[in-house]
């Protein structure tokens, strides 16, 4: 199993470097914002926030293999999986409202100093200080990806007065070495805790100093800016509810991010206890081997745009290959006649999906949504979405009743089955809009 990892790792590796090296040739022309002072201005942010992606990655690979470590039980850990979620889920709805009221920079330096005490938390082998650390956890990632993007706009736009088409290189940018910073967390996390034998605590206790340097950057080096101080969280709340039950495209792009993205969560958690069955792989090798994929089905992505494929139909492509390797899951995690190799390469292609499906999901919401209430609605597509996520895990694994690993693969390809049907729902209706206003156009000449 080792020996599988290491080559598929070198394999992937090499393809996910050639295909980088087509797309940046292939864009140079396209190149925008080398304005000096744009630079410098991107540099300034992306050194706190870089520090803040990797301390966040370094702790993906071991979470559950620490829990493990400690002595408890899978049913216990799912448990513990759930508070992040559930955390996440709840105040990840009053964020945006947080960083326009009290300052985007306070909440980027708060994440800092909650997500160090959260990786303390790890050091304890204590039930109820793990409960704390992980609601600590979910309460951090929430921050992690709104207030520090909400401070990088609106310094862009309102104090620098950058043009706003220079937005998309930033994230590009962010997009693309964020890959490469998982990757990396992956290797390093795997160097401390297996090879160095420091045991599965020592990323989360290394993800600190990152954090530290990450927050004294922000306190010192950026200036604070806030949104509207008066916006309401409950009527940011109700609105956004109103768009969503008046367009049924807004309904299915929620159920198929719900559905696809529940899958995912539970794929984060299912990952280790299946690979780590009786092989013992390097789980931080495994997890690069999993960003590398999300890296190459995201320049797959650009290659089919660039060869204008519709990213509908990349994306109902992305839900067909997740559904595949579920399937395959199914069989691999029979009692008694598990197949860790087969469920490995089942899971490569999940995260190639997964590559595949977050920048079509990502365009089409775009597409649609109405800005002005985009994070709102976006806050109510996450409520299904860690329901899933929680319920699943907490039925499935369930002590009285706990049907196994394959019956949560199961229920995965059914989530799959069902976006599946909503993103050829939805693809119907693209069309009848499309046609209709073909129509209207041919009859107003």
């Amino acid at each position: 199993m080792i020996a599988l990892v290491y080559l598929t790792f070198l394999g992937l590796s090499a393809t996910a470097f050639s295909l980088n090296i087509f797309i940046k040739k292939s864009k140079k022309e396209e190149q925008v914002g080398n304005n000096p002072n744009f630079v410098q201005f991107q540099h300034a942010y992306f050194l706190p926030y870089f520090l803040a992606l990797a301390a966040d990655w370094l702790q993906g690979p071991y979470l559950y293999k620490l829990y493990s470590h400690y002595g408890f039980l899978e049913s216990q850990i799912a448990i513990l999986y759930v508070c992040g979620f559930a955390a996440s889920v709840i105040f990840g709805t009053s964020t945006t409202v947080l960083a326009d009221r009290f300052g985007r920079k306070k909440l980027c330096i708060t994440f800092t100093v909650v997500y160090s005490i959260s990786c303390l938390t790890k050091l304890s082998r204590s039930y109820g200080v793990l409960i704390v650390g992980r609601i600590l956890g979910g309460m951090s990632t929430s921050l992690l990806f709104t207030a520090f993007e909400s401070w990088y706009v609106h310094q862009h736009i309102e104090s620098h007065d950058f043009p706003t088409e220079w937005l998309p290189v930033t994230f590009s940018k962010a997009t693309f070495w964020n890959g490469i910073l998982a990757v990396i967390a992956g290797l390093v996390s795997n160097l401390l805790a297996g090879f160095l034998k420091l045991g599965p605590v020592s990323p989360f206790i290394l993800a600190i100093p990152l954090l530290a340097a990450s927050g004294l950057i922000v306190s010192q080096k950026w200036q604070e800016n806030y949104g509207n101080k008066k916006m309401q969280l409950k009527k940011s709340c109700i609105e956004g509810l109103r768009h969503i039950v008046n367009s049924r495209r807004m309904l299915l792009i929620g159920a198929m991010q719900s559905l696809f993205e529940s899958v995912m969560y539970i794929f984060v958690f299912i990952w280790t206890p299946v690979l780590d069955l009786d092989y013992h792989p390097p789980l931080g090798v495994v997890f690069s081997n999993f960003m590398i994929c999300i890296m190459i089905g995201s320049f797959m992505y650009n290659i089919m745009t660039f060869n204008s494929v519709k990213p509908l139909h990349i994306l109902n492509g992305a839900i067909i290959i997740a559904l595949i390797s579920t399937v395959i899951c199914i069989g691999s995690t029979k009692s008694n006649s598990e197949q860790p190799k087969v469920s490995f390469l089942a899971f490569l292609m999940l995260e190639i999906a997964c590559g595949l499906y977050f920048p079509s999901m990502g365009y089409l919401r775009n597409e649609i949504l109405p800005e002005a209430h985009k994070v709102s609605i976006m806050n109510w597509f996450r409520v299904p979405l860690n329901m899933l996520a929680c319920i699943g895990l907490m039925i499935l694994h369930d002590e009285g009743w706990r049907k196994g690993t394959r019956h949560i693969f199961i229920m995965c390809s059914i989530l799959l089955i069902f976006a599946l049907a909503c993103g050829f729902k939805f693809s119907s209706l693209y069309k009848d809009d499309n046609d209709e206003g073909k129509k209207q156009l041919e009859n107003s000449v």
